[in-house]
């Protein structure tokens, strides 16, 4: 589970910081990054969400209640690194690099 935590916290900072410094904003991962976690958690397509919306988001909302403590604890080391990339790069803009 240690690893688990630790990759999730990774892998979105990682995501987080290129995107975000790709696209020149701030928070672009930590907006995304419920959506990415809604189609890893359901079992329904992308299409479905847009054909029968009131069956697709019940079954989503059951998936979310169902997972179990250690899912919703890597999950939200996933948002913590997606945050914390979001602070990475607006403290390197602050500190004068453009790039960024």
């Amino acid at each position: 589970m240690i690893i688990a935590i630790l990759l999730y916290f990774v892998l979105f900072f990682g995501i987080g910081f290129i995107l975000n410094m790709l696209l020149r904003s701030t928070w672009t991962m930590a907006v995304l990054y419920p959506i990415v976690i809604m189609f890893m958690v359901s079992t329904n397509g992308f299409f479905s969400y847009i054909s029968s919306p009131a069956a697709s988001f019940g079954s989503l909302w059951e998936s979310l209640v169902n997972l179990a403590a250690a899912d919703i604890v890597i999950l939200f080391a996933g948002m913590v690194g997606a945050v914390l990339s979001g602070i990475a790069i607006r403290m390197l803009r602050v500190r004068g690099y453009q790039m960024f």
